[in-house]
Parts: structure tokens; C-alpha cells; sequence
């Protein structure tokens, strides 16, 4: 005979918990001590304090199950392509075996949600089949914060003039779709189709939702990506050995129109982007082989797009004090850096002509094809004499050529003051159709008075109702003010240079500093130390000459190309008397070493197989258990060198978990199937004490379960997202990985974190001839507030997108309406959170 009332189902829920007089609360699991004469405030300190831990905890074996399972996805197959021009008629292609909207909305959002969903599935289990109240109140809260509050975060996190646009649109729609109508659909089962019950067809649909989803978008992803209307073929991205054109019917390989392979896409990270660093770096003495390989990496890793997992990772890992997934570059060595990426976008070799080609294609980038014209500065940098009383700026246009275009110039102060050494700037410029070039003048205030160099900046920015330009990466401009009103300082730009010794010739700069008024010299003079004058370079003396406004020239020394087996041979060379009034600065010795085009090449080739190794590092997943072994019990994977304070706090803080976790098997045993299944029983049973610290907690703080789950539960399961997103927003060209999987991951966690353990209690009670009870209570107001809520977020949205004042953009734009825009989305979760409380302490009481 089957219950009349909602309130049992032959079981007693134990997280239906109240607070008796001595304060005695209890969970599934928890307590294991008798804590009755514990203070009550004491008590509740400790499970804070241990809901926080494992918080820490089940973040780190999420980074485990998460490595697993990019592992999986990240499985590949080799296709024939056909190709006349092989003997075969074919070529291989490495393609991916997994789909990637398809890993998104299954493994990878299972891998995120996962003690989301987990809590909600022990719960029920935990609780003889009856529906409790803190798994799905997590599921809704955790939802509420994703949507609200990770989104308003990546709306203003983007810098003021950049602008970041959901790439899938469809896809984006079909999840969003699903996110409102899965909250609906919760909304129906619980308050009108069958209220306060939860009957087996129901539970058995909201779980069938989940493969749906995932077909529905995976049929749209395909409609997307089977052909280029513009073009009418398919566009194929695969290695440069690879490239073929595209058969005439539209075929790829043997398969059809609408073929699932699709063509592996390659890292930037290739052998030539790494010689190129490495043959760079292997001339500059100023840092160690292993600094060099660090840095060659970090160059190149900071050039490569990432998923939403892969971020979610990186998250963890800085949240525990981990091995970081992007190397560390030390203070000392941005400046090296920047230059390192500033030359790998350079051909020296390509005429300038080329060059020239090359460099608007790249433009191209930044106008998604075309479609905006794009405006940045000619150089990044300029210097300029106090006596010439202005600068001249150049400003140049690529990119959409038939449209007029408007940008704002201002003036930034550096160390230079506006008003005394120069006059501020800022101003509305506009191109012309098809117009290419502007230049400007920022007037220089000659004072007459000797001062040290200085510097200022003009920097470009968008106007609000510029939705068809965007800016380029030299979008700031650095001006430096060189005092000519003294003769100035002269020294050596490095105090060491390195030469092969095919190279025939040196050119060691000597610059000259703080004034560069009228015409001065200095002596210089070579020293043999290993090398000899005469058999090694020509050495000898001379004097350089300075003229009026010149600061810098090159002390040019002759080198011989001698045959012989010899180890590297320094000499050096000194600055000696000046003339003309100028004095000599801090650095008035450099040492030349000529190394042998062997050792040179040696060099290198030490330097790519660091970088290799510092970018095998980089890896998700270890290979041995050893390295994870390692990992896990060293500061910051073992790179202690660039490990903080931070750093050594949380990895003290986790050591426990990490040592513990590190036993489970690593992703490359078996395909990461093992790790798979075994760490996601680890979260489990992480997820079941988690929900009765919470639920313990909740109850001796006088807090209900639903008002626990949708603050301290989903705050502490959703905090690795927040910051994954953040991440993501910054470094990627697009916002899919930051916001645009966010409403997929939502869906996910109704369909599986609510669909799955209602069929098991739906099952289990009908096999028994009685109803699968769910009280919507409190549940039914906060899923109607959110999805009244969502539907807000979510036309913010798309009115983003359409708007000029927004940058016709879901992230970033202009100041103003970026911040009002992101502070009104976590209005939305605080009102949520407000109003849900209110209802369920009965203060407010809203019939349903």
C-alpha cells in the first residue's frame, strides 16, 4: 500500500537533522568520537575547519579524475586522406577519437561536477532511499553560482578595450537551451505534473535528457563543422607534411559529407618555434641553460589554446600548491621574455615585402577574418630627444579596409609628468575608408634643465560604439625623453656578448644615457685573456664617435675563422677616456667570447632538449608512479626555485592528501581508464563525508541542509571553476572555455546529479509498490527564482553580443559598462541566495 503522506518512505532521513539540547548532531558517517560535551561554538570550528580541508582534498583527487579523463578524450586514430601526389593515393591523418563537444557535455563535465553529482547520489543512498535536501540544493546553488557569479567575474576580469566572444554559438544555444529547461522540467515534476512525487517515467526522462543533450549538440557541432558556406570546402588543419587539398567532392579520407574524423590540430610548440628560441637564447649570457629551457617553454606554452579542463586543473593545482601547467618565469627575466615572443612573430629572413604579408596576415587574428579592422601602433617603442619639442606616433590600420574607423589616443604618465616634460594627449582619431596610416605629434616640453631620461606612454583604446575594430597587441606605446641638455653617459648595453666564430664580425652597442647634447667620444681598447689578438679577432684600439642627438653606436671587432679544434676564447674590451664632456657609466667592460659553430650548435641543441623536457613537464598526466610520487610530495611539483610563500602554505596544507591521493594509479596505465574509475570511487567517498561535515555543521550552527548546500557546499565545489575561468577569460581568444560550457555543465548536474539517484529511488520504492516521495518544499521556490534568474543571465547575454555600448561581446568592453553589467550578475546570485534563505526559514512564505 503505497504512503499517503510526502513526508516517508519507510526510512528515516538523517540529514533531516535538529539540534537537541546538548548540541548532539549527527551524519551518515560522521561523528566517529562522542563530541556531546564539546562546546557547541568549538564543535562547529572543527567542522568548519575540516569541511575547508576536505574541500582542499576532494580538489586534489578531482585534479587526478580530471587528468584521467583528458587523457581518454585526448585519445587519436590515423585516417587515409586521398592524396593523387602519393604513390598509395593516400595520406594518414591523426584524428581525435572523441568529439569535442561530445567530451565537453559528458566525461569533461562529468570530471567537473563531480561531487556535485556524487553528493546528491550518496545522499539518497545514504538516507534508505528517501530524498534528502542537501544534494539537490547543492546541485541548484552550485548552478546559481556558475551561471551568476563565475560569469560576472569574467565579464570584468577582461582588460579595459578587449573583448572576447563565444566561438559556437549554436552549441552555446543548445546548452542554453537545455540549462533553462532543465530547471523547468524540475520546476514541472516536482510542483504540477505529479507534486511532492517523483514518479518512475519521470525519473527515467530527466535521465534520458543527458544523452540527448549531448546528441542534440553533437549533431549541430557537426552541422557547423562539415563545410565552409563561404567557401563551399572543408577546412582542414593538419600538420605542414600533412596539408593536401581537398578532394573535389568534398570527401575527406573514405568518408562522406558529414564524416566524424576530424584533423588532429598540432601545438604551436614545433621543432622550428623551439631551435628558434633556443639559437636566440644560446647568445644571451645572462642566465643559466636550465633559466634558458625555462624560458623557451614558458614562450611557448603561453602561445597554445587550452579547454575548460585543462584550466580547471591548473586551478587545483595552484589552489594545493601543485606543479603548475604553465612554467614560471622569475621576475628578473619578463623583459627576456618579451623579447623572446616579440621575435618568434618575426621573419628576419623574408624580404620586406614579405615580412610586410606576413605581418597583416597576422593582423587578421584579430579580425576574425576580416570582418574588423584592426588598429595598433607601428612599434611598441620610441625615443626621443627633449630638444626635438615633439614625437612623431605612427598608428596603422589592417585588417577591414572599406569602413570608416574611430579610435581614442591619450597619454599615460610613466615616470615622465604631463604638464612639465611633455603635454598630454587625448584625442578621437579616424581612418578614412581604406585609409592605412596615421601619424600624430605629442609635444616635448624642452625645460632647459638636466634631468635623468624618462619615459611616458600613449596607449589606444575602443570607443563604445566601435563593434567593427578591435586592437591589436601593440595597442601602448612606450615614449622616452632623453635629456640633451648634457653630453651624457656611455657604457656597454651587456656587460657579456657571445660570437660564433663563423660569424666573421662583432658589433658590441655602447648607448649613451641622460643627455645627448653636442658631439663627444670615447676610447676603447681590446685585452686578450684566452683569445689572442692577431690569431683569434683583430684586436687593437680605436675611438667612437658620438654626434649631436646620437645615442648609440657599435664597436665593431673582426674575428678569424681559424679551423682548429680550440675550446670557447674570450678577450675583452674596455672603455676607456671620454671627450666632449661625457662620462662613463656602471658598465665599462663587456667580455667577448667566440665559440667554435660546433660548440655553438652544441650549445643549442642542449638548450632544445631542455625545453623539451621542461615542456614534457608541462604534461597533464605523469608517466610513472614515481613522478607522481614526486610530484605530489615536492613544493610546486619539485620546482622549488620559482615556488612562493603561498605555494609552500597550501602544499603543507594538502601534503596529507596529496601523499594519500598519489597512490591511485596515474592516467598513462591502460589509457587512463583505471584512474578513471578509482579516483572517481575516491570522490565518492570524499563527497559522503563532505556532506555530513556540511550537514553537521549546518545543524549546529541552527542552518537548515538546503540553506548549507546553496552557500558552504557550493561555494567550496565550485571555487577551482571560478578561478578556472578567470584563467581562461584572459588567456583565451574566445569566452567557450570560460562562459560558454557553463550552462552545458549546469544541465549536466540536473540530468545526472538529480536523474540518476531519482531512477535508483524510483526503482527501488517501485519494486516495493509504493511512490518515490520528494518534498518540494523549499527546492521548488529556489528552482523558480533560478531559472527566473537564468533567464535574465542569459539575455544579458545575448544583449551583450548585440549591442555596440557592450562591444557586441558576452565579455569585456568598456569600463563602465563591463563593471555594471558583471556587478548586476552577482546582484542576481546574492538576491538568489537572499531570497532563497528567506523561504526556507519561513520569514518570507511564498505558496507554490
Amino acid at each position: 500500500m503505497a504512503n499517503s503522506t510526502p513526508s516517508t518512505n519507510g526510512a528515516t532521513n538523517p540529514y533531516c537533522m535538529k539540534s537537541d539540547s546538548n548540541g548532539s548532531c549527527s551524519g551518515l558517517i560522521l561523528p566517529i568520537l562522542n563530541e556531546d560535551a564539546w562546546p557547541l561554538g568549538f564543535r562547529a570550528f572543527v567542522y568548519l575547519l575540516g569541511l575547508l580541508w576536505c574541500f582542499l582534498g576532494v580538489s586534489i583527487i578531482a585534479d587526478t579524475f580530471m587528468c584521467s579523463i583528458e587523457r581518454i578524450t585526448s585519445k587519436t586514430r590515423k585516417i587515409r586522406v586521398a592524396d593523387s601526389s602519393k604513390p598509395n593515393g593516400f595520406h594518414e591523418v591523426e584524428v581525435k577519437v572523441w568529439n569535442d563537444t561530445v567530451a565537453n557535455l559528458s566525461l569533461l563535465a562529468l570530471g567537473t561536477s563531480a561531487p556535485e553529482i556524487l553528493l546528491s547520489v550518496i545522499e539518497i543512498l545514504g538516507n534508505g532511499f528517501c530524498a534528502g535536501a542537501l544534494g539537490p540544493s547543492t546541485i541548484v546553488g552550485s548552478a546559481a553560482f556558475n551561471l551568476f557569479v563565475i560569469s560576472g567575474i569574467c565579464i570584468m576580469t577582461i582588460p579595459n578595450g578587449e573583448f572576447r566572444r563565444i566561438k559556437s554559438m549554436r552549441v552555446f544555444g543548445i546548452t542554453s537551451f537545455f540549462c533553462l529547461f532543465s530547471y523547468m522540467w524540475l520546476a514541472i515534476v516536482l510542483l504540477a505534473s505529479s507534486p511532492n512525487e517523483v514518479e518512475l517515467w519521470e525519473a527515467i526522462v530527466t535521465f534520458l535528457y543527458f544523452p540527448l543533450l549531448i546528441l542534440i549538440a553533437y549533431l549541430v557541432d557537426r552541422k557547423c563543422c562539415i563545410e565552409d558556406k563561404s567557401t563551399g570546402i572543408y577546412e582542414i588543419a593538419m600538420a605542414p607534411e600533412a596539408k593536401v587539398d581537398a578532394p573535389k567532392d568534398k570527401q575527406l579520407g573514405k568518408g562522406s559529407k558529414g564524416s566524424e574524423e576530424e584533423p588532429l590540430d598540432k601545438p604551436e610548440s614545433t621543432e622550428e618555434n623551439v631551435f628558434l628560441l633556443a639559437r636566440d637564447l644560446a647568445r644571451t649570457q645572462d642566465i643559466t641553460q636550465t633559466d634558458a629551457g625555462r624560458l623557451a617553454a614558458a614562450t611557448l606554452a603561453e602561445r597554445q589554446s587550452h579547454g575548460r579542463g585543462w584550466y580547471r586543473i591548473n586551478a587545483n593545482r595552484s589552489m594545493t600548491g601543485g606543479q603548475k601547467l604553465t612554467p614560471i618565469v622569475m621576475e628578473a627575466f619578463k623583459e627576456i621574455q618579451d623579447e623572446l615572443s616579440a621575435k618568434l612573430h618575426e621573419d628576419l629572413k623574408l624580404p620586406q615585402e614579405e615580412r610586410e604579408a606576413l605581418r597583416v596576415r597576422r593582423a587578421k587574428d584579430h579580425s576574425e577574418g576580416g570582418k574588423k579592422a584592426v588598429v595598433e601602433f607601428t612599434a611598441s617603442g620610441v625615443a626621443v630627444l627633449e630638444s626635438e619639442k615633439k614625437v612623431r606616433v605612427g598608428i596603422r590600420r589592417t585588417g577591414k579596409m572599406d569602413i570608416p574607423v574611430q579610435v581614442r589616443v591619450e597619454t599615460v604618465p610613466g615616470t615622465a609628468t604631463p604638464g612639465s616634460d611633455y603635454k598630454p594627449l587625448n584625442e578621437i582619431i579616424q581612418f578614412q575608408e581604406n585609409e592605412m596610416l596615421r601619424t600624430i605629434y605629442v609635444e616635448i616640453i624642452d625645460d632647459f634643465e638636466w634631468e635623468p631620461d624618462e619615459f611616458f606612454f600613449v596607449q589606444l583604446s575602443l570607443l563604445p560604439e566601435s563593434n567593427d575594430v578591435s586592437l591589436a597587441k601593440n595597442y601602448i606605446m612606450q615614449v622616452t625623453i632623453i635629456n640633451d641638455d648634457e653630453p651624457g653617459v656611455l657604457e656597454f648595453t651587456k656587460p657579456s656578448v657571445l660570437v660564433t666564430e663563423s660569424s666573421r664580425k662583432v658589433k658590441i652597442p655602447v648607448k649613451r644615457s641622460n643627455g645627448a647634447d653636442g658631439h663627444v667620444s670615447v676610447k676603447w681598447k681590446t685585452k686578450d685573456m684566452t683569445a689572442h689578438a692577431g690569431v683569434d679577432y683583430f684586436g687593437g684600439e680605436g675611438e667612437l664617435t658620438f654626434d649631436n642627438g646620437e645615442i648609440l653606436k657599435n664597436v665593431e671587432v673582426f674575428i678569424y675563422d681559424t679551423k682548429t679544434a680550440e675550446k670557447d676564447e674570450c678577450f675583452q674590451l674596455s672603455l676607456l677616456e671620454t671627450g666632449g664632456g661625457a662620462s662613463l657609466g656602471k658598465i665599462t667592460k663587456t667580455i667577448v667570447t667566440i665559440v667554435k659553430d660546433e660548440e655553438f650548435n652544441s650549445l643549442v641543441s642542449r638548450i632544445v632538449n631542455m625545453t623539451k623536457l621542461n615542456l614534457d613537464a608541462l604534461q597533464l598526466d605523469t608517466i610513472s608512479w614515481g613522478k607522481q610520487f614526486e610530484n605530489a610530495l615536492n613544493v610546486n611539483g619539485g620546482d622549488l626555485e620559482t615556488a612562493t610563500a603561498s605555494d609552500y602554505i597550501l602544499h603543507f596544507a594538502s601534503f596529507a592528501w596529496k601523499a594519500l591521493f598519489a597512490c591511485v594509479p596515474p592516467p598513462s596505465i591502460w589509457g587512463g581508464w583505471p584512474t578513471f574509475f578509482i579516483s572517481l570511487a575516491v570522490i565518492g567517498l570524499m563527497t559522503a563525508i563532505i556532506g555530513d561535515l556540511a550537514g553537521v555543521f549546518g545543524c549546529l550552527i541552527n542552518l537548515d541542509a538546503s540553506i548549507t548546500a546553496i552557500t558552504f557546499v557550493a561555494l567550496g565545489t565550485s571555487m577551482p571553476d571560478t578561478f578556472a575561468s578567470r584563467t581562461a577569460a584572459l588567456m583565451e581568444k574566445y569566452a567557450d572555455a570560460s562562459v560558454g560550457n557553463v550552462n552545458g555543465s549546469n544541465s549536466v548536474n540536473v540530468f545526472l546529479g538529480l536523474g540518476l539517484p531519482w531512477l535508483i529511488a524510483a526503482i527501488y520504492w517501485n519494486t516495493k509498490g509504493e511512490r518515490f516521495f520528494v518534498d518540494a518544499g523549499s527546492l521548488g521556490f529556489s528552482v523558480i527564482i533560478y531559472t527566473t534568474f537564468a533567464i535574465i543571465a542569459i539575455l544579458l547575454l545575448v544583449i551583450r553580443r548585440s549591442l555596440k555600448i557592450f562591444g557586441k561581446a558576452e565579455l569585456g568592453g568598456a569600463t563602465v559598462p563591463k563593471i555594471v553589467t558583471g556587478v548586476l550578475f552577482i546582484f542576481l546570485w546574492v538576491l538568489y541566495v537572499l531570497l532563497s534563505s528567506l523561504q526556507t526559514k519561513k520569514i518570507i512564505d511564498v505558496s507554490i
